[in-house]
């Protein structure tokens, strides 16, 4: 079986790694700019991987929006399945994707673009083949929980651990998408859709980890506590919600305990309650190896279908909980937690990002976490 890839970088590098040791699979084309085809396999020309009938796959490793989203479009339209580790074009595109390759009787798969080497996408599906998957939460960003592990074990402050992330490859030049929650935003969409049947809103509660300091962690801690960034979503009584921000979480819980780059996903299901999937949530060859998954499941006959007509109402009332705010100013209603910290009880995420926007109107340096 012939394969295409769409991007030759860190994941595209790993794909083209893996699959030189399989037998039965074979990489005929690597689409990359002009000046960086330096092998037979390398074109700059997509129209000719297009017309190529014996590529029965393209595996999209690019990244971004464009021109990912037209790359995936033309190969799904031309009758070819497609293979993407790409959240950003995913969570965008979802429902366009799906709808053309049924229309085109092709495949889409998509399991590298959450959770890494992590076979987060392909549990949810099997779990739901019994039960109705009601909760997920996770660690989905490799370089937030790097930066706070780094933070609570050595005592470096924020930015100190932020250049090292940088210097170690796990965070870009601009670490936006990361810190601020982007990425896990995207993941969170991806993971809600399969979850719930639904097409999840892009518009809910997000909140990153750039404000964090050595004393927000000390603060925590003294409450054995430890601060990670999460994706969460809940589904019941014919509505669902979904957020991402910082959690306090206990010292004891496994969330707490996930070093370095690593990844960490629940997901709790009526019957089978709470499974955990634990791994590397990114780079060149646990990434590869999700999508080489995927191509070996096309290869025995697997057709992966998303379903993201359930109709569920969004309820910002289904993630109800306590937060703390490190403000200059203490919230209305709220109890002291710590010098210069504040407990503000039983607000939604929805409230409680609303919370946080206003506080960085006087300070903006201001912190929240939500109490788990």
């Amino acid at each position: 079986m012939k394969i295409a890839i769409l991007g030759y970088g860190t994941v595209g590098h790993g794909v083209d790694e893996i699959v030189a040791a399989l037998d039965g699979v074979e990489v005929a084309h690597i689409l990359d700019l002009p000046d960086r085809c330096t092998e037979p396999r390398m074109t700059s020309d997509y129209a000719s991987i297009l017309a190529d009938p014996e590529v029965e796959l393209v595996l999209e490793c690019m990244g971004g929006l464009e021109p990912a989203h037209t790359f995936i479009m033309q190969a799904l339209c031309a009758g070819k399945g497609v293979v993407t580790s790409n959240k950003a074009v995913v969570a965008a595109y979802f429902d366009e994707f799906a709808e053309a390759a049924k229309a085109n009787g092709v495949a889409l798969f998509i399991e590298a673009t959450t959770g890494g080497g992590i076979p987060w996408i392909a549990s949810i599906e099997k779990a739901r083949r019994i039960d109705e998957v009601t909760s997920f939460m996770g660690i989905m960003n490799g370089t937030t929980n790097f930066i706070v592990d780094n933070m609570a074990k050595t005592g470096a402050d924020f930015a100190e651990t932020l250049a090292r992330a940088q210097e170690l490859g796990y965070a870009e030049a601009d670490p936006s998408a990361d810190i601020d929650g982007i990425d896990v935003k995207n993941k969170t969409i991806i993971s809600a859709s399969v979850c719930f049947d639904v097409a999840c809103t892009s518009d809910f509660p997000v909140t990153g980890i750039r404000n964090l300091t050595k004393a927000d962690m000390d603060l925590f801690a003294a409450h054995d506590r430890v601060v990670k960034l999460l994706g969460h979503g809940v589904a019941r009584d014919g509505s669902y919600a979904v957020a991402v921000e910082p959690m306090a979480l206990p010292a004891s819980s496994l969330e707490a305990n996930v070093p370095s780059n690593f990844n960490l996903v629940t997901l709790e299901g009526a019957t089978i309650g709470e499974l955990k999937f634990y791994g590397q949530g990114a780079g060149s060859l646990p990434t590869g190896n999700a999508m080489v998954q995927d191509v070996l499941d096309y290869r025995d006959g697997r057709r992966p279908s998303y379903d993201r007509s359930r109709d569920l109402a969004y309820d910002p009332a289904l993630l109800a909980g306590d937060y703390v705010f490190r403000t200059i100013e203490a919230p209305d209603g709220a109890s002291p937690y710590g010098e210069g910290a504040w407990l503000v009880e039983g607000i939604t995420a929805e409230a409680a990002r609303n919370l946080l926007t206003n506080a960085c109107e006087a300070d903006p340096s201001a912190f929240m976490a939500r109490i788990v």
